[in-house]
């Protein structure tokens, strides 16, 4: 099971990243660096790096906001195709 990390923790962990990019060849050198100096796996802060230049509109991607509503969309159309598929077999 994976480990979780308090947001609190995740954005002061990005936000340092961010702070000391400039002083890394990537975001990957970067959380390579960082990451274990504070306990979290350097992909695990890629990620969230990544995500938080999304949610930042610095490059481009799927924001969390939307990356939620695509989840909640894609839930509500396999319950309706279940739900079709009852129809279907009920009449």
């Amino acid at each position: 099971m994976p480990k979780r990390y308090p947001l609190e923790q995740r954005e002061r962990a990005v936000k340092m990243v961010l702070d000391h990019l400039d002083e890394y060849r990537s975001v990957y050198s970067a959380c390579q660096v960082i990451g274990p100096k504070l306990g979290i796996g350097a992909e695990s802060l890629r990620n969230w790096t990544k995500q938080a230049q999304v949610d930042a509109q610095e490059v481009p991607g799927a924001s969390t906001a939307e990356q939620m509503r695509i989840k909640e969309l894609e839930r509500e159309n396999r319950e309706l195709k279940e739900a079709n598929e009852i129809l279907k077999s009920a009449s």
